[in-house]
C-alpha cells in the first residue's frame, strides 16, 4: 500500500504559503525536457544473484579510463596519478565514516590533518589562510564573489569569459538570489580582453571601450565587488594577474583568482600578485576522476578576512601540559549557530576528499609537485607539435617534412591540418582547431579507445570545430602518437 503522507487539502495549503498556484508552478525552473513524464519505467523485482548479474551486465556498457579508453579530456577534472598511499589512508574506518569535528578531544586526528591541508593549500596558492574546503571549484568561486560582496558592499560581480562556464553558471544562479549582477568580461585569442582597458569601464558607468574587433561597446561595471579571473584559465592559457591586480585596483575591487593547484606548484602563485581571494578545484590532488565527483572546493584569502571566509578553520595550539593539540577555530558559516549572520549557507565540508588531497600533498611534497607540474608542460608540448604536425590533407600520405610544399602531390588540396586556435604560454590544456566539427571527431576517436577532448561549441559560439584538449604528467609519448596518428586517420 502507498505511504502518502500529504492530503490534499495539506498541498493546497502548503502551495498557498509560499504563494504558488500548483506543483508543476513550484518546479517551473526545471526545464520541461529533463522532467519525467508519466510513471517511471521501474522493472520488476530481481532476488539478489539476479540484480548482481544485471548490474554487471550495465556496468559493462560504461568504458573507463584505465583499461578501455586513453583519456585527454580536462575540464576541471583531470586523469592524474594517485599514490596508493592515498587510498590505503582515506579508507581506514576512523576517517572514511568519521563526522564533523566538533568535539576536539574525541577528534584529534582528523582536526590535525584539516589543519595539515589548511597550511599545504595556503602555501601552494601563497595565501595567509586556507579554509577546511567547500563542495567543489564552481561553489568556491561562487562563494568567493559574495564574500567580495559582504567585503565591499557593492553589487556587482565581473567575471572573464575564460572562465569555466560551469563555474560562471554557478555564479550567476548564487548572485540572482542576492541580486548581485555579473558582468561578464569579453575573452579575446584565449585571455580576458583588454583588462586595463575593462578596468576604465570599472571606474565609470558606461564608458565605451576602444573600437576594434571584439571590443566591449560598454562594460559598464562601476559599483564592481570583485573581479574574477582563471590561472591557468579554460582554455589552459596562463592569464597576466599582474594586469588584473592593477585593473582590479582601478576599480577598487578584490581580486578573486581560480587556481589550478597542480600549476601553481610551478607558475608564481597567485598570492604572489597580490589576489585577494584564490580559490580552485582540488580533484588533481590525489581523487580519482569518478564521474565528475565527489569535488573539493579549495578556498584561501587574506588574513584580514578571515571572519568573512565561507568555511571553518582549525587551528593548532597548546594545552596546559604544553602539549600540542587541534582546535575549530572558526566556524562562521554556520547557520545553525549564526543563521541569519552566517557567511554562508553551506553547513558541511568534503573532509574525506581534503583527506585524500593532504595524503597527497604529503607523498609528493615541494618537489615531487614540481616534478608533476614539469612532466605536464612537457607533456603538453609534445602533444601540441604531435597533434598540429600532422599531414591530413585529403589524397596525401605521410608527408616528408624537408620537402617544400609546393612540390608534393596536389598541393592545392584542401588544408585538413588541426592547428592551436591560442599560440602562447599554456599550461595542460590547449585548445585544437580541427577542420570539422569537433563532436563528430570526438565521437569518431572515441570509437578507436580515445577520449579525445572537450567539444567548445556548446559553450563558446564560433568555436564548433574547436576541441579542448588536456595532457597530464600520466600521458606516455606512445599514448600521445597514437591519438596522433588516429586523428590522422579521422581527418583524412
Amino acid at each position: 500500500m502507498a505511504y502518502i503522507p500529504h492530503t490534499d487539502e495539506d498541498r493546497r495549503e502548503m502551495l498557498a504559503t509560499i504563494g504558488v498556484a500548483s506543483i508543476e508552478e513550484l518546479f517551473g525552473d526545471i526545464p520541461a525536457d529533463l522532467r519525467v513524464k508519466g510513471d517511471l519505467a521501474v522493472p520488476e523485482a530481481l532476488d539478489e544473484h539476479r540484480l548482481l548479474g544485471r548490474l554487471f551486465e550495465l556496468s559493462r556498457r560504461n568504458k573507463n579510463c584505465l583499461t578501455d579508453l586513453v583519456c585527454f579530456l580536462g575540464a576541471g577534472i583531470y586523469d592524474r596519478y594517485i599514490p596508493a598511499s592515498v587510498g590505503a589512508i582515506i579508507s581506514r574506518g576512523e576517517f572514511l565514516t568519521a563526522y564533523t569535528p566538533y568535539q576536539p578531544e574525541l577528534s584529534q586526528g582528523y582536526l590535525q590533518t584539516i589543519y595539515e591541508f589548511q597550511s599545504m593549500v595556503a602555501e601552494l596558492y601563497g595565501m595567509d589562510l586556507a579554509n577546511a574546503s567547500l563542495y567543489d571549484g564552481a561553489t568556491a568561486v561562487a562563494e568567493a564573489a559574495l564574500m567580495a560582496h559582504a567585503i565591499t558592499e557593492r553589487a556587482k560581480v565581473a567575471v572573464s569569459e575564460a572562465v569555466h562556464p560551469h563555474y560562471r553558471e554557478v555564479l550567476k544562479t548564487y548572485c540572482r538570489a542576492l541580486a548581485v549582477e555579473v558582468v561578464e568580461l569579453p575573452e579575446s585569442e584565449g585571455k580576458t580582453f583588454g583588462l586595463r582597458r575593462a578596468s576604465a569601464a570599472l571606474a565609470s558607468e558606461d564608458r565605451t571601450g576602444e573600437s576594434g574587433a571584439g571590443a566591449p561597446q560598454s562594460i559598464g561595471m562601476q559599483n564592481c565587488a570583485c573581479v574574477i579571473v582563471q590561472y591557468p584559465n579554460f582554455f589552459g592559457v596562463i592569464e597576466d594577474l599582474a594586469e588584473a591586480r592593477r585593473a582590479a585596483d582601478e576599480a577598487g575591487a578584490l581580486l578573486v583568482v581560480v587556481a589550478d593547484p597542480t600549476a601553481c606548484a610551478l607558475l608564481k602563485p597567485p598570492g604572489e600578485f597580490g589576489a585577494d581571494i584564490v580559490v580552485g578545484e582540488g580533484q588533481p590532488l590525489g581523487i580519482a576522476m569518478g564521474f565528475g565527483g565527489p569535488a573539493l572546493g579549495l578556498f584561501a584569502t587574506r588574513t584580514e578576512h578571515v571572519r568573512r571566509i565561507p568555511g571553518r578553520i582549525v587551528g593548532r595550539t597548546q594545552d596546559r601540559e604544553g602539549r600540542t593539540g587541534y582546535v575549530m577555530t572558526l566556524r562562521t558559516r554556520e547557520q545553525d549557530i549564526r543563521r541569519e549572520k552566517a557567511t554562508s549557507n553551506i553547513c558541511t565540508n568534503e573532509a574525506l576528499m581534503a583527506l585524500a588531497a593532504t595524503v597527497y600533498l604529503c607523498a609528493l611534497g615541494k618537489n615531487g609537485m614540481r616534478q608533476v607540474a614539469e612532466s605536464t608542460v612537457r607533456n603538453t608540448q609534445y602533444a601540441i607539435r604531435a597533434l598540429t604536425n600532422l599531414d591530413a590533407r585529403i589524397g596525401l600520405s605521410q608527408p616528408n617534412p624537408n620537402q617544400p610544399e609546393r612540390t608534393r602531390t596536389n598541393p592545392n588540396a584542401p588544408d585538413r591540418s588541426p592547428r592551436l586556435r591560442f599560440p602562447g604560454k599554456v599550461f595542460g590544456e590547449f585548445v585544437l582547431e580541427l577542420p570539422r566539427d569537433a563532436t563528430e571527431v570526438r565521437d569518431a576517436l572515441l570509437a578507436k579507445g580515445i577520449l579525445a577532448g572537450l567539444p567548445l561549441g556548446p559553450y563558446y559560439q564560433g568555436m564548433e570545430n574547436c576541441l579542448l584538449v588536456a595532457v597530464t604528467e600520466t600521458r606516455t609519448k606512445a599514448q600521445i602518437d597514437r591519438y596522433a596518428e588516429a586523428l590522422r586517420e579521422v581527418l583524412s
